[in-house]
């Protein structure tokens, strides 16, 4: 038997080939593209307003690149071409098959079925023979026969009789599978011939050459360094290396603005010249006085002269550029205009980064100060400014107004929204201030602002009645969406305030418990009418340590909430909503008073500060108490309540009436450390509004 290895002349092989590898690449990729979007973006609402920011055209501008991002462009054209690619191997495996040499089988070749006896055969074929014998057949122009394929049908026909009747022929077509014994093979390889004709070789391993030594080594590496140059947070390894050489213990919000300035991500955007052009231009608008007070980008003197100190370049720029933004400076330039809605998401984004640095160290005043932060690069407002700017058509003039020019404090949206209507308006509404329309749609703004208020929080460990060293607890915050300025909020309705565990056979209950898990509900968009990037708000709680100024449980985000904050017409359901957060009991028992902190990263004041209490039982003290609760006297029914009757004369011996036992971790403190007894060690919420 001989062999040889031949190439795919005839593309038997070659479309089954490029279809697996093609396969390979689409199908997962198609994945990718077809699945449902998780960006919040997608499907949450939006706060409705008619408000049109100064320079709105780059603002959408800016957020139309950045959709065109994430369409995964790429992607798609990459799916549809290697889905082309499928359907054409497959049409060409459809056409080749068609010409594929069947496999010599004299069963079909006599035509008649494999359990056929000898005798059959013998008949068959003498019956075909007579048929086709060329002496008893002429040719048939009309169907191309000739005596050459008359005469070829007729030795097919015999040569299958004889590997079915002949003994020797039988084993030969039995254990070769061809009646004239062992044949030569060809292996065929899934390249088509064209590839090895004299003349391709070179092009062959050039081919191979540019795939192997340069592309496949090019991707490797792509991957790998952006995999390595990222961090977790999304900003390159270098600028979380120079936000960390600027984080230090008592760092205040201008501070982390200098060092956001820092980040090498602004490089993209201020490349050669733009470093430079009309940087003097820039900082002279940035540093000018302000119309009412202060400097006009809202810089302290501390930030001005760490802003003049530094070196000229992209990052003094990226810096004035910041101010700029924040302070809503106005630059007349178009270039500068653009480029100052530019540098906030890549601070945005450096920010994160900074707040994982500072929650690393776990000091608090750094972690308050980077969510601050946030909250101003999101609503375009210098740190320490007022509040009230984050509401449509406000301006520093007007708000400064409002809250009179002798002031020394800022007001919340809260506080303001609280004011009597008329006084409120009258403030606010008038020559230099706003107009009746701008007044209007400011205020239907701030009654679509989601600002939880925090109705109740405690302490629990599921499905026990005590905190124990070590245990995992729960920090239950129960809380309502009232926006500033709702009118006719309905009172809280008590049990709502509960956290009842279901019980472990209430199917019923762990069936709604699982629903409402899968079917949260998402806030509405931050209302950011200068940040140019669409946003879910997040909500962020942690306990820290006041006494050391150190985190004391790390935060837990929440984006999604378990109730639906606004009904269909957009008006607020006062839902209560819950949030949940575990962490380890201390292993000690006793008494420890944490401050919660609850921030909303995307508005200024929605934050609240408050004590609560968390009381460790011991944990021989919680068995003891619990055997106490469970001694009970046996029911009349009970056998063990017969034998009682009958020892005591037909009578059952009175019932011990249990004692009131107070739990030691059913404690309720408010911020003067008041107690009183509860199911879970709870904190009454008459919380600070920062």
């Amino acid at each position: 038997m001989s062999s040889e290895y031949s190439y795919d002349e005839q593309g038997q092989f070659f479309p089954f080939f490029v279809a697996t590898l093609a396969g390979l690449v689409t199908i997962p990729l198609t994945y990718n593209v077809l699945k449902p979007s998780t960006d919040p973006a997608v499907s949450a609402p939006r706060v409705r307003s008619e408000f049109r920011p100064e320079h709105a055209d780059l603002i959408d501008g800016q957020k139309k690149v950045q959709k065109r991002r994430e369409r995964k462009l790429k992607r798609i054209i990459t799916v549809v071409l290697g889905w082309v690619v499928i359907a054409l191997m497959i049409y060409l495996i459809m056409v080749t098959s068609r010409t594929v040499a069947k496999i010599w089988n004299p069963y079909d070749i006599l035509g008649i079925s494999d359990s056929a006896t000898e005798r059959e055969i013998k008949s068959h074929y003498k019956r075909m023979s007579l048929k086709h014998h060329p002496d008893k057949v002429r040719p048939d122009p009309a169907k191309n026969e000739t005596i050459e394929s008359l005469n070829e049908v007729f030795v097919e026909l015999t040569k299958a009789y004889k590997a079915l009747t002949d003994e020797d022929i039988r084993n030969n077509y039995i254990q070769y599978g061809h009646p004239d014994g062992k044949q030569s093979f060809s292996i065929g390889i899934a390249l088509p011939n064209f590839i090895i004709t004299d003349g391709n070789g070179k092009y062959v391993i050039l081919m191979y050459a540019v795939m192997l030594g340069v592309l496949l080594p090019y991707l490797v590496g792509t991957w790998w360094y952006g995999t390595q140059r990222m961090s977790k947070e999304k900003v390159l390894i270098e600028s979380a290396n120079k936000l960390f050489q600027e984080y230090k213990e008592d760092i205040v919000q201008g501070e982390i603005i200098t060092a956001l300035s820092s980040g090498v991500e602004y490089n993209n955007i201020l490349k050669g010249e733009k470093a430079y052009s009309n940087l003097g231009k820039l900082e002279s608008r940035v540093l000018a006085e302000g119309e009412t007070s202060g400097l006009a980008g809202g810089l302290s003197p501390k930030d001005r002269e760490a802003l003049q100190n530094l070196d000229g370049g992209v990052r003094r720029k990226a810096l004035a550029l910041l101010w700029s933004y924040l302070g809503r400076v106005e630059l007349d330039d178009t270039p500068l205009n653009k480029s100052k809605v530019e540098v906030a998401p890549i601070a945005h984004a450096l920010n994160n980064s900074f707040t994982a640095i500072a929650l690393a160290f776990g000091t608090t005043a750094p972690i308050l100060a980077s969510y601050s932060a946030a909250q101003n690069l999101m609503q375009a407002v210098p740190p320490g400014a007022s509040p009230l700017l984050q509401l449509p058509y406000f301006t520093k003039q007007i708000a400064q107004a409002v809250e009179g020019e002798d002031s020394r404090t800022h007001l919340s949206l809260q506080q303001y929204m609280g004011l009597p209507e008329d006084y409120r308006k009258k403030i606010t509404v008038g020559k230099g201030l706003m107009s009746e329309q701008e007044y209007q749609i400011s205020m239907k703004v701030a009654r679509q602002l989601p600002n939880y208020h925090v109705e109740k929080a405690f302490f629990k460990v599921t499905g026990e009645k005590y905190i124990t060293p070590s245990s995992l607890v729960s920090l239950v915050v129960k809380g309502r969406f009232i926006p500033p300025g709702s009118l006719n909020v309905p009172a809280v309705v008590t049990a709502d305030l509960d956290d009842i565990d279901a019980a472990e056979d209430d199917l019923n209950a762990i069936r709604a418990e699982k629903a409402a898990e899968q079917n949260q509900e998402l806030p509405p968009l931050a209302h950011a009418p200068y940040f140019p990037r669409d946003y879910s708000p997040r909500w962020h709680v942690f306990l820290t340590d006041s006494k050391q100024g150190k985190m004391a449980v790390p935060p837990f985000t929440f984006t999604t909430f378990d109730k639906p904050i606004y009904d269909e017409s957009g008006k607020p359901t006062f839902n209560v909503q819950t949030l949940k957060a575990q962490f380890q009991a201390p292993p000690q028992a006793g008494q420890y008073t944490f401050v919660m902190h609850l921030v909303c990263d995307s508005y200024v004041g929605f934050d609240t500060k408050m004590e609560v209490t968390l009381t460790v039982a011991e944990a021989s003290a919680a068995v003891e108490i619990d055997a106490e609760d469970d001694i009970s006297e046996p029911d009349e029914d009970s056998v063990a309540g017969q034998m009682a009757m009958l020892k005591n004369g037909g009578a059952l011996p009175p019932r011990r009436k249990k004692q009131a036992v107070q739990d030691p971790s059913d404690e309720e403190s408010d911020t003067e450390g008041e107690e009183a007894a509860d199911d879970t060690s709870e904190t009454d919420t008459d919380t600070d509004e920062e």
